[in-house]
């Protein structure tokens, strides 16, 4: 669905406290997470207000928050 939010906490709920820990205690998991979550905001907001943009732009957007999402998922189910 367009502009659905696929924020960490909002698509694995049940992981918050580990997510939560590891954003404070890992700063490479925290850079990883705030650059998934900057992706994901400006994707949405693109997808929202219909922006102009290329397609590459968006696959390569979208590519990049899924590579993303699948390393700190990884990370924070082994935590």
């Amino acid at each position: 669905m367009l502009g659905e939010s696929h924020a960490l906490l909002v698509d694995f709920p049940e992981y918050t406290v580990t997510i939560l820990t590891l954003t404070d205690s890992d700063s490479e998991f925290a850079a990883n997470a705030r650059r998934y979550h900057d992706l994901d905001t400006e994707i949405r907001k693109l997808e929202l207000r219909n922006s102009p943009t290329s397609d590459e732009f968006m696959h390569q957007a979208k590519h990049e928050r899924s590579v993303l999402k699948d390393k700190l998922y990884l990370q924070f189910t082994k935590a």
